[in-house]
Protein backbone atom coordinates (compact mmCIF):
# COMPACT_ATOMS: atom_id res chain seq x y z
CA UNK A 1 0.00 0.00 0.00
CA UNK A 2 3.09 2.53 0.87
CA UNK A 3 5.69 1.80 -1.60
CA UNK A 4 6.87 4.87 -1.40
CA UNK A 5 6.77 5.03 2.37
CA UNK A 6 9.73 5.49 4.37
CA UNK A 7 10.81 4.46 8.15
CA UNK A 8 13.20 6.39 10.74
CA UNK A 9 15.20 3.48 12.31
CA UNK A 10 16.50 4.72 15.47
CA UNK A 11 18.09 2.75 18.53
CA UNK A 12 18.10 4.71 21.71
CA UNK A 13 16.90 1.42 23.35
CA UNK A 14 18.29 -1.99 24.80
CA UNK A 15 15.13 -4.18 23.93
CA UNK A 16 14.97 -3.70 20.61
CA UNK A 17 15.30 -7.10 18.23
CA UNK A 18 18.35 -7.54 16.21
CA UNK A 19 18.59 -5.90 12.93
CA UNK A 20 18.06 -9.26 11.01
CA UNK A 21 14.48 -9.56 12.95
CA UNK A 22 13.89 -5.88 12.15
CA UNK A 23 13.95 -6.65 8.12
CA UNK A 24 10.68 -8.65 8.06
CA UNK A 25 9.16 -6.26 10.27
CA UNK A 26 10.04 -2.85 7.50
CA UNK A 27 8.97 -5.31 4.89
CA UNK A 28 5.61 -6.06 6.54
CA UNK A 29 4.74 -1.95 6.59
CA UNK A 30 5.83 -1.51 3.03
CA UNK A 31 8.11 0.38 3.75
CA UNK A 32 10.84 1.21 0.94
CA UNK A 33 13.34 3.28 2.54
CA UNK A 34 15.38 3.41 5.84
CA UNK A 35 16.98 6.18 7.71
CA UNK A 36 19.87 5.71 10.15
CA UNK A 37 21.32 8.02 12.58
CA UNK A 38 24.31 6.34 12.08
CA UNK A 39 25.62 3.90 9.80
CA UNK A 40 25.34 0.75 12.12
CA UNK A 41 27.39 -2.18 10.76
CA UNK A 42 24.75 -5.01 11.93
CA UNK A 43 22.03 -2.82 10.82
CA UNK A 44 23.45 -2.34 7.09
CA UNK A 45 24.88 -6.18 7.25
CA UNK A 46 21.19 -7.43 7.24
CA UNK A 47 19.75 -5.06 5.07
CA UNK A 48 21.81 -6.83 2.30
CA UNK A 49 20.19 -7.61 -1.00
CA UNK A 50 16.70 -6.75 0.57
CA UNK A 51 16.74 -3.68 -1.71
CA UNK A 52 15.60 -1.43 0.72
CA UNK A 53 17.09 2.44 0.23
CA UNK A 54 19.48 3.79 3.19
CA UNK A 55 20.25 6.97 4.05
CA UNK A 56 23.01 6.79 6.87
CA UNK A 57 23.30 9.27 9.22
CA UNK A 58 26.81 10.87 10.67
CA UNK A 59 26.29 12.51 13.96
CA UNK A 60 26.31 15.95 14.84
CA UNK A 61 29.61 15.65 17.34
CA UNK A 62 31.56 13.79 14.48
CA UNK A 63 31.13 17.30 12.24
CA UNK A 64 34.50 19.19 13.10
CA UNK A 65 36.66 15.58 12.72
CA UNK A 66 34.63 14.92 9.05
CA UNK A 67 35.24 18.80 7.58
CA UNK A 68 39.18 17.31 7.17
CA UNK A 69 39.14 16.00 3.94
CA UNK A 70 40.77 12.71 4.92
CA UNK A 71 38.89 11.80 8.11
CA UNK A 72 36.00 11.78 5.19
CA UNK A 73 37.22 9.54 2.92
CA UNK A 74 38.26 7.43 5.95
CA UNK A 75 34.76 7.56 7.18
CA UNK A 76 33.14 6.76 3.09
CA UNK A 77 35.00 4.13 2.95
CA UNK A 78 34.75 2.56 6.48
CA UNK A 79 30.60 2.96 6.71
CA UNK A 80 29.54 3.12 3.13
CA UNK A 81 31.88 1.98 0.28
CA UNK A 82 32.19 -1.08 2.60
CA UNK A 83 28.67 -2.16 2.18
CA UNK A 84 27.96 -1.34 -1.74
CA UNK A 85 26.57 -2.68 -3.66
CA UNK A 86 24.64 -5.05 -1.58
CA UNK A 87 23.23 -2.73 0.91
CA UNK A 88 21.73 0.26 -0.99
CA UNK A 89 23.00 3.33 0.64
CA UNK A 90 21.38 6.46 -1.29
CA UNK A 91 22.09 8.98 0.67
CA UNK A 92 24.52 10.11 3.66
CA UNK A 93 23.05 12.70 6.25
CA UNK A 94 25.55 14.69 7.92
CA UNK A 95 24.72 15.85 11.36
CA UNK A 96 20.99 16.26 12.29
CA UNK A 97 18.91 19.69 13.30
CA UNK A 98 22.54 21.40 13.31
CA UNK A 99 21.38 25.22 12.30
CA UNK A 100 18.50 25.09 15.37
CA UNK A 101 20.99 23.69 18.16
CA UNK A 102 21.94 27.62 18.64
CA UNK A 103 25.97 26.04 18.48
CA UNK A 104 27.82 28.29 16.83
CA UNK A 105 30.91 26.09 16.27
CA UNK A 106 28.52 23.15 15.51
CA UNK A 107 26.59 25.49 12.59
CA UNK A 108 30.16 26.47 11.34
CA UNK A 109 31.50 23.44 10.64
CA UNK A 110 28.23 22.17 8.68
CA UNK A 111 28.99 23.01 5.24
CA UNK A 112 32.43 22.08 5.36
CA UNK A 113 31.79 18.47 6.65
CA UNK A 114 29.43 17.90 3.85
CA UNK A 115 31.66 19.56 1.45
CA UNK A 116 34.07 17.32 2.51
CA UNK A 117 31.91 13.94 2.78
CA UNK A 118 31.12 14.69 -1.00
CA UNK A 119 34.19 15.14 -2.28
CA UNK A 120 35.12 11.65 -0.96
CA UNK A 121 32.08 10.50 -2.56
CA UNK A 122 33.70 12.19 -5.67
CA UNK A 123 36.82 10.65 -5.39
CA UNK A 124 35.55 7.21 -5.11
CA UNK A 125 33.47 7.10 -7.87
CA UNK A 126 30.16 7.35 -5.77
CA UNK A 127 28.51 10.41 -5.84
CA UNK A 128 26.32 9.66 -8.67
CA UNK A 129 24.86 6.93 -6.09
CA UNK A 130 25.16 8.18 -2.83
CA UNK A 131 23.87 11.93 -2.32
CA UNK A 132 24.86 14.01 0.92
CA UNK A 133 22.18 16.04 2.73
CA UNK A 134 21.49 17.13 6.57
CA UNK A 135 17.84 17.66 8.04
CA UNK A 136 16.84 20.47 9.42
CA UNK A 137 14.19 21.19 12.37
CA UNK A 138 10.83 23.18 11.29
CA UNK A 139 12.51 26.19 13.57
CA UNK A 140 14.57 27.02 10.55
CA UNK A 141 11.95 29.00 9.49
CA UNK A 142 10.75 32.44 11.16
CA UNK A 143 7.30 32.40 9.34
CA UNK A 144 5.39 29.45 8.31
CA UNK A 145 1.66 30.92 8.31
CA UNK A 146 0.33 31.57 6.05
CA UNK A 147 2.18 29.27 3.56
CA UNK A 148 2.89 31.66 1.40
CA UNK A 149 4.59 33.86 3.63
CA UNK A 150 7.39 30.87 4.67
CA UNK A 151 10.30 32.74 5.53
CA UNK A 152 14.02 31.42 6.63
CA UNK A 153 15.08 33.17 10.16
CA UNK A 154 17.25 35.84 8.82
CA UNK A 155 19.82 35.13 11.24
CA UNK A 156 20.14 31.34 9.49
CA UNK A 157 20.14 32.87 6.20
CA UNK A 158 23.75 33.30 5.27
CA UNK A 159 24.21 28.99 6.65
CA UNK A 160 21.05 28.24 4.72
CA UNK A 161 21.68 29.91 1.46
CA UNK A 162 25.20 27.83 1.19
CA UNK A 163 23.13 24.70 2.21
CA UNK A 164 20.86 25.49 -0.25
CA UNK A 165 24.02 25.76 -3.01
CA UNK A 166 24.99 22.83 -2.15
CA UNK A 167 22.08 20.65 -2.58
CA UNK A 168 21.74 22.18 -6.19
CA UNK A 169 25.68 21.69 -6.66
CA UNK A 170 25.35 17.74 -6.45
CA UNK A 171 21.64 17.43 -6.89
CA UNK A 172 20.82 16.53 -3.37
CA UNK A 173 17.35 16.93 -1.03
CA UNK A 174 16.45 19.50 1.20
CA UNK A 175 15.42 17.13 4.57
CA UNK A 176 12.94 19.12 6.84
CA UNK A 177 11.62 17.44 9.95
CA UNK A 178 8.00 18.32 10.69
CA UNK A 179 5.52 17.62 13.52
CA UNK A 180 2.38 19.07 13.57
CA UNK A 181 1.64 17.09 16.68
CA UNK A 182 4.39 19.76 19.01
CA UNK A 183 1.72 22.74 17.49
CA UNK A 184 -1.54 20.87 18.44
CA UNK A 185 0.36 20.19 22.03
CA UNK A 186 1.21 24.39 22.55
CA UNK A 187 -2.27 24.64 21.71
CA UNK A 188 -4.51 22.31 22.02
CA UNK A 189 -7.56 24.52 22.51
CA UNK A 190 -7.01 26.42 19.54
CA UNK A 191 -5.84 23.83 16.89
CA UNK A 192 -8.62 21.64 15.90
CA UNK A 193 -7.44 18.41 15.73
CA UNK A 194 -8.67 17.36 12.95
CA UNK A 195 -6.56 19.60 11.11
CA UNK A 196 -3.55 17.47 12.44
CA UNK A 197 -4.80 14.34 11.78
CA UNK A 198 -5.56 14.71 8.58
CA UNK A 199 -9.68 14.04 9.28
CA UNK A 200 -12.62 16.00 7.94
CA UNK A 201 -12.50 19.64 8.39
CA UNK A 202 -13.09 22.91 7.11
CA UNK A 203 -9.49 23.79 7.05
CA UNK A 204 -8.15 27.36 6.04
CA UNK A 205 -7.39 29.54 3.07
CA UNK A 206 -4.25 31.08 2.23
CA UNK A 207 -5.20 34.67 2.06
CA UNK A 208 -2.44 35.45 -0.69
CA UNK A 209 -3.03 32.39 -3.21
CA UNK A 210 -6.59 31.20 -2.39
CA UNK A 211 -4.99 27.54 -1.11
CA UNK A 212 -7.04 25.54 0.64
CA UNK A 213 -5.28 23.51 3.29
CA UNK A 214 -7.19 20.92 4.79
CA UNK A 215 -4.28 19.42 7.30
CA UNK A 216 -1.46 20.96 8.83
CA UNK A 217 1.57 19.10 7.61
CA UNK A 218 0.38 20.05 3.87
CA UNK A 219 0.87 23.63 5.62
CA UNK A 220 4.21 23.35 6.72
CA UNK A 221 5.16 21.66 3.77
CA UNK A 222 4.31 24.31 1.55
CA UNK A 223 5.88 26.98 3.62
CA UNK A 224 9.10 25.29 3.44
CA UNK A 225 8.59 25.51 -0.31
CA UNK A 226 7.51 29.37 -0.06
CA UNK A 227 10.33 29.99 2.02
CA UNK A 228 13.21 28.32 -0.88
CA UNK A 229 12.10 30.40 -3.14
CA UNK A 230 12.00 33.72 -1.36
CA UNK A 231 15.73 32.99 -1.17
CA UNK A 232 16.22 32.04 -5.00
CA UNK A 233 15.25 29.16 -5.32
CA UNK A 234 12.12 28.39 -6.71
CA UNK A 235 11.51 24.80 -8.08
CA UNK A 236 15.68 24.42 -7.84
CA UNK A 237 15.59 21.21 -5.63
CA UNK A 238 13.22 18.62 -3.98
CA UNK A 239 11.40 18.37 -0.24
CA UNK A 240 11.62 15.40 1.86
CA UNK A 241 9.75 15.41 5.05
CA UNK A 242 12.74 13.53 6.98
CA UNK A 243 10.75 12.87 10.11
CA UNK A 244 7.30 13.06 11.15
CA UNK A 245 5.17 11.36 13.87
CA UNK A 246 2.68 11.43 16.32
CA UNK A 247 3.22 9.68 19.85
CA UNK A 248 1.02 7.14 21.35
CA UNK A 249 1.49 7.74 24.10
CA UNK A 250 2.53 10.87 26.41
CA UNK A 251 2.45 12.76 30.20
CA UNK A 252 -0.94 14.29 31.91
CA UNK A 253 0.14 17.86 30.16
CA UNK A 254 0.85 16.19 26.50
CA UNK A 255 -2.59 17.01 24.80
CA UNK A 256 -3.46 14.63 22.44
CA UNK A 257 -0.81 12.09 22.81
CA UNK A 258 -3.01 9.00 22.25
CA UNK A 259 -3.15 5.25 20.60
CA UNK A 260 -6.04 6.54 18.60
CA UNK A 261 -4.58 9.87 17.55
CA UNK A 262 -1.26 8.48 16.88
CA UNK A 263 -3.03 5.69 14.92
CA UNK A 264 -5.54 8.63 13.05
CA UNK A 265 -1.97 10.69 12.06
CA UNK A 266 0.01 7.79 10.59
CA UNK A 267 -2.89 5.85 9.09
CA UNK A 268 -3.96 8.76 7.41
CA UNK A 269 -0.81 10.12 6.32
CA UNK A 270 -0.08 6.49 4.58
CA UNK A 271 -3.60 6.75 2.83
CA UNK A 272 -2.22 10.17 1.32
CA UNK A 273 1.09 8.22 0.41
CA UNK A 274 -0.46 5.92 -1.43
CA UNK A 275 -2.47 8.11 -3.16
CA UNK A 276 0.09 10.11 -4.43
CA UNK A 277 -1.14 12.77 -3.29
CA UNK A 278 0.84 16.17 -3.09
CA UNK A 279 0.36 19.74 -1.63
CA UNK A 280 -1.80 22.41 -2.63
CA UNK A 281 1.39 24.05 -3.93
CA UNK A 282 2.87 21.27 -5.68
CA UNK A 283 -0.41 18.18 -6.11
CA UNK A 284 1.63 16.76 -9.06
CA UNK A 285 4.67 16.21 -6.39
CA UNK A 286 4.63 12.78 -4.57
CA UNK A 287 5.29 13.02 -0.94
CA UNK A 288 8.63 12.23 0.26
CA UNK A 289 8.38 10.77 3.65
CA UNK A 290 9.96 9.18 6.25
CA UNK A 291 7.69 8.15 9.35
CA UNK A 292 9.03 8.84 12.99
CA UNK A 293 9.55 5.81 13.91
CA UNK A 294 10.41 2.28 13.83
CA UNK A 295 10.17 1.42 17.45
CA UNK A 296 9.41 2.94 20.87
CA UNK A 297 13.03 3.54 22.34
CA UNK A 298 13.03 3.10 26.26
CA UNK A 299 16.25 5.27 26.43
CA UNK A 300 15.38 8.32 25.16
CA UNK A 301 15.57 11.13 27.57
CA UNK A 302 12.96 13.52 27.90
CA UNK A 303 8.79 13.74 28.13
CA UNK A 304 7.19 10.20 27.95
CA UNK A 305 5.86 11.18 24.29
CA UNK A 306 9.82 10.64 23.45
CA UNK A 307 9.86 7.26 23.89
CA UNK A 308 6.22 6.30 22.34
CA UNK A 309 6.49 7.06 18.67
CA UNK A 310 6.89 3.94 16.97
CA UNK A 311 4.74 1.92 14.99
CA UNK A 312 5.98 -1.35 16.99
CA UNK A 313 6.65 -2.57 20.24
CA UNK A 314 10.75 -3.35 21.29
CA UNK A 315 8.67 -7.58 20.91
CA UNK A 316 7.86 -6.80 17.39
CA UNK A 317 4.18 -6.51 18.05
CA UNK A 318 2.48 -3.61 16.45
CA UNK A 319 2.25 -0.60 18.90
CA UNK A 320 -1.85 -0.26 17.14
CA UNK A 321 -2.95 -1.64 13.76
CA UNK A 322 -2.58 0.50 10.63
CA UNK A 323 -4.01 -1.71 8.16
CA UNK A 324 -1.85 -1.59 5.93
CA UNK A 325 -1.42 -4.74 3.43
CA UNK A 326 0.82 -7.73 3.98
CA UNK A 327 1.19 -9.85 7.21
CA UNK A 328 2.29 -8.46 10.46
CA UNK A 329 5.26 -9.50 11.28
CA UNK A 330 6.52 -10.34 14.66
CA UNK A 331 10.45 -9.93 15.34
CA UNK A 332 12.23 -12.09 17.78
CA UNK A 333 13.75 -10.14 20.91
CA UNK A 334 17.19 -11.44 20.31
CA UNK A 335 19.98 -8.66 21.61
CA UNK A 336 20.21 -5.20 22.72
CA UNK A 337 20.07 -2.23 20.27
CA UNK A 338 21.31 0.31 22.29
CA UNK A 339 25.16 -0.29 21.54
CA UNK A 340 26.92 0.72 18.93
CA UNK A 341 30.69 -0.01 18.16
CA UNK A 342 32.90 1.61 15.26
CA UNK A 343 34.57 -0.25 12.46
CA UNK A 344 37.50 1.73 12.43
CA UNK A 345 38.32 4.73 10.46
CA UNK A 346 39.50 7.93 11.45
CA UNK A 347 35.80 9.21 12.16
CA UNK A 348 34.28 6.36 14.12
CA UNK A 349 30.58 4.88 14.52
CA UNK A 350 28.75 8.06 16.83
CA UNK A 351 27.38 5.66 19.80
CA UNK A 352 23.37 4.88 19.36
CA UNK A 353 22.11 8.19 19.98
CA UNK A 354 24.86 10.30 20.73
CA UNK A 355 24.07 12.85 18.24
CA UNK A 356 22.36 15.67 20.45
CA UNK A 357 19.96 16.30 17.49
CA UNK A 358 18.12 13.27 17.79
CA UNK A 359 18.14 13.03 21.48
CA UNK A 360 15.24 14.86 21.72
CA UNK A 361 13.21 15.15 18.53
CA UNK A 362 11.94 18.90 18.24
CA UNK A 363 9.55 21.62 19.41
CA UNK A 364 6.97 23.84 18.06
CA UNK A 365 8.25 26.59 15.70
CA UNK A 366 7.17 30.20 15.64
CA UNK A 367 5.53 29.88 12.97
CA UNK A 368 3.18 27.34 14.03
CA UNK A 369 2.20 28.74 17.15
CA UNK A 370 0.80 31.90 15.22
CA UNK A 371 -1.00 29.30 13.12
CA UNK A 372 -2.11 27.83 16.30
CA UNK A 373 -3.42 31.30 17.33
CA UNK A 374 -5.39 32.03 13.91
CA UNK A 375 -6.96 28.64 14.09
Amino acid sequence: MAAAMGINYGQIANNLPSPENVVPLVKSIGASRVKLYDADPRVLKAFANTNVEFIVGLGNEYLSKVKDPASALSWVKTNVQAYLPATKITCIAVGNEVLTSNDSSLTGNLVPAMNSVHAALVSLNLDKQVTVTTAHQLGVLETSYPPSSGSFRRDLKGCITQILDFHVRTSSSFLINAYPYFAYKSNPKQIPIDFVLFQPNSGIVDPATNFHYDNMLFAQIDAVYYALASVGYKNKLSVQISETGWPSKGDEDEAGATVENAKKYNGNLLKLIAQKKGTPLKPNCELNVFVFALFNENMKPGPTSERNYGLFKPDGTPAYLLGLNGSTAVATNTSGGGSNTGTGGTAPLPPQGSSSGYLSISSASEGDLRLCKLL
